[in-house]
């Protein structure tokens, strides 16, 4: 495996002039503090390309994605131990660049999303979605992958994804990788680091008032506010406040009507200080 800083040298690495012809290119973009969940979306790259394929992991902290007041300063940053584990699941490169050399003017060129920028997600941070369809973009045409992989726990996150290449017309294949979750049900995510143990236990009532949510409308219930409102009232009650807390379509994350086949429920909590994000995919409603 081979740690590299500058888009120059990515590019050289990838695409060498005396090779005859190009490998498959597997794209795994990260901000790092890599945990299970993201060397899942490895595994799932090299299966893409194969053997002979190529798969690099970006690590990158994105300033542009946090908002005001949001955790940029203390986000996680664990090169070493980030290294280690690429290395271990096979990964080829690891792309690393610092802000100048991902940004070296000030990025004032920016993607801004459809309507899905501004609800759920969207309307708790601002700006956010814009930042990462912005980082997004350069890395793909700095990696210019054949296929990439994202994790589904960021549901949203993977909708604004599809739309970009799909309106941009990008040659990249994407691949939606199920949420890794512990033992008791919490979806891996690089802020768990943030909860004390007392609190990586309670957090498990998240996931199961989301599978409640799912199971009861999987089971027949179509009164989908109720329910929600029902599932939001209950995770006050354990300390987790959500910011949200909403049936959605698949599709678009747009509000649901009866005859809705394919839906998903999300949620946003605060414990403690620290933000949880999750959803279940629901199926077959119509």
């Amino acid at each position: 495996m081979q740690a590299i800083e500058t888009v120059a040298a990515l590019r050289a690495a990838l695409r060498p002039p005396t090779s005859a012809a190009s490998s498959r290119i597997g794209f795994v973009p990260t901000m790092g503090n890599l945990h299970d969940g993201h060397l899942d979306l490895v595994r799932a790259a090299r299966e893409r390309v194969g053997a002979s394929g190529t798969v690099v992991v970006s690590i990158f902290v994105n300033r542009l994605q946090f908002g005001a007041g949001e955790d940029f300063d203390r986000y996680p940053r664990t090169f070493e131990a980030d290294c280690a584990r690429c290395r271990e699941a096979g990964v080829d490169f690891v792309f690393a660049p610092n802000e100048t050399e991902l940004y070296p003017v000030p990025q004032s060129y920016t993607v801004v999303p459809n309507a899905i920028e501004s609800v759920l997600e969207g309307a708790i941070r601002p700006g956010h979605f814009r930042g990462v369809a912005t980082v997004v973009l350069k890395l793909f045409n700095i990696v210019q992958p054949h296929v990439a992989v994202f994790g589904k726990k960021d549901y949203q996150q993977c909708r604004v994804i599809a739309n970009l290449v799909e309106q941009f017309n990008l040659p990249v294949e994407i691949e939606f990788a199920e949420t890794v979750r512990a033992q008791n049900g919490l979806a891996l995510s690089s802020r768990n680091g943030y909860l004390s143990e007392e609190q990586r236990i309670a957090a498990s009532v998240l996931h199961r008032v989301l599978r409640g949510v799912r199971d009861a409308v999987e089971a027949g219930s179509r009164d989908y506010e109720a329910l929600c409102a029902l599932a939001h009232d209950e995770l006050c009650r354990a300390g987790m406040p959500p910011d949200y807390l909403e049936l959605r379509r698949q599709s678009d994350l747009g509000v649901p009507v009866l005859g809705d086949e394919a839906l998903v429920v999300l949620a946003a909590v605060r414990l403690g200080p620290t933000r949880l994000i999750d959803n279940l995919e629901v199926q077959s409603v119509g």
